[in-house]
């Protein structure tokens, strides 16, 4: 064993996913000296940094989603353009590279970043020891020990595995193994209709899959506002997505060259089979053998490492960020718990504010939201009004035949402090965006629709929400007072 010499480092993060890369440049920035441990290893062999989100996540998923959305553009739609193309050649394997070749350089650009904000990187499996100390297991099975000022928690999250779906990452696969298809199945069955389910499903239908969804939650995207869960489940039905709610699997039988299930729903037990299986219901913490017991952390009643508002732990020198602490397992979330973590270390005032958390399933039409729903406003008391906005109103939706969907605003009845923005349509991500920040500073549905909106733009859906909350919208009819 190994002593590196003693606080040689102010700031050891142990993971170099969203919130551990950014927490360590940040912590460098400040003028802390900073290592950062991560022990991921990519089908090449080579240690990589970036986490799940940039290597098997966000990153390679969103490739894969934009080509297969110019597969499907090409294919299906652009005739009405008057473009006619004779033949449209899939090639599976260019795709699956053009997917990689942006993961290398994402990844490479974080190793960039350390280097030039003065990151160690040290490769090997990080532990939390006692008396501030980190275990490092490195490759060769050796070990060193590191002791520093403070120890921040970053390992991110894994997909879960269910009994009657084992992984045999060839026929039933998990988010990471739906990513790496040779050539394009037939028929794919995915098991649970979430954010990852939806956008898996998403790229293989849009590439030629029949695709079926099993989902075992009577509702579809609980999560949402029930009128874009509404909407959008009836346009992934009109994309060819075969969504069965209230469907519980029972069993799964990988075979030679297929995987056969069982499910059960009030109608009764289903047999089906296909090509491939994916298993999206859910991701777990990375908790496991990432701190000894006499560490002084604890875990909570779900599995989660447990920490305060600023996400400290009982051990005041040990903080953990990301998906291994409460709230939603997201990639921008923990980024900015990494940051808040960084700043307080270094003496500085920081907060975060977890009610202002944007949530997007990158689908097509996208999905996002912030905020507060109607069916939680009621749920807590609060009295609000409602504004709409069609994107078949939309002058530029329109011209770039993306009208399916709205944008809803919700504010509070008495202040018109804006609560929720929820939009179902093009660039919802960026719509919900814009409104996040109007938020962040407390503004009025009035505010928003006091500002001037470029024209032609789709977000001048959300400015006629905006108006439309008060009974102002120019475009459609408003609600006689």
């Amino acid at each position: 064993i190994k002593l590196i010499g003693k606080d040689m480092y102010d700031v050891v993060v142990i993971g170099s996913g969203p919130a551990g890369y950014v927490a360590a440049i940040r912590a460098s920035q400040l003028g802390l000296k900073t290592a950062c441990v991560e022990d991921y290893i990519n089908e090449s062999g080579d240690m990589t940094l970036g986490g799940t989100c940039l290597n098997v996540g966000c990153i390679p998923s969103k490739a894969l989603l934009d080509s297969s959305h110019r597969y499907s553009d090409a294919l299906n739609h652009l005739d009405g353009h008057g473009i006619g193309i004779e033949k449209v050649d899939l090639d599976i394997p260019v795709m699956m590279q053009r997917k990689d070749d942006i993961v290398k350089k994402l990844t490479g650009g974080i190793s960039g970043l350390f280097a030039a904000n003065k990151v160690v990187s040290i490769h090997g499996r990080g532990k939390v020891l006692a008396n501030s100390m980190v275990e490092i297991t490195k490759t060769d099975g050796s070990i060193e020990l590191v002791e520093t000022k403070n120890i921040i928690i970053a390992t991110g999250s894994s997909p879960i595995q269910i009994p009657s779906a084992i992984f045999d990452n060839k026929n039933i696969v998990d988010s990471t193994g739906a990513l790496e298809f040779n050539k394009v199945p037939k028929t794919v069955g995915v098991i649970g209709a979430g954010v990852i389910g939806l956008e898996l499903g998403s790229v293989w239908s849009r590439l030629g899959s029949k695709v079926t969804v099993i989902e075992a939650m009577d509702n579809f995207l609980p999560m949402a506002d029930a009128d874009i869960a509404k909407d959008s489940l009836k346009d992934f039905i009109k994309q060819g997505l075969d969504i069965k709610l209230g469907s519980k699997l029972i069993s799964s039988n990988s075979l030679k060259n297929s995987v056969k299930i069982s499910y059960e729903n009030k109608e009764g037990t289903h047999e089906i089979e296909f090509d491939k299986l994916i298993v999206a219901v859910g991701r777990k913490p990375n908790v496991s053998e990432v701190f000894s017991k006499d560490s002084g952390i604890a875990l909570d009643d779900n599995g989660f490492i447990s920490v305060n508002d600023h996400c400290q732990t009982s051990n005041d020198n040990i903080w953990a960020i990301g998906d291994v602490v409460r709230g939603p397992m997201l990639a921008h979330k923990g980024s900015e718990e990494g940051i808040m973590v960084a700043e307080r270390i270094a003496g500085k005032f920081a907060e975060m504010n977890y009610d202002l958390v944007p949530s997007v399933i990158y689908t097509h039409p996208e999905i996002a939201w912030v905020g507060k729903n109607e069916s939680e406003l009621k749920e807590l008391g609060i009295e609000y009004k409602v504004g709409k906005f069609p994107f078949a109103a939309s002058g530029r939706a329109l011209a770039v035949d993306q009208s399916t969907g709205f944008v809803k605003l919700i504010s509070d009845a008495r202040t018109d402090t804006i609560l929720g923005a929820h939009v179902f349509g093009p660039s919802a991500a960026e719509i919900v965006q814009q409104a996040l920040i109007s938020m962040e500073f407390g503004a009025s549905s009035e505010d928003l629709g006091l500002t001037i909106f470029s024209h032609p733009t789709v977000s001048e859906a959300l400015h006629e929400a905006a108006l439309a909350v008060n009974n102002q919208a120019i475009h459609i009819g408003n609600k006689r007072k």
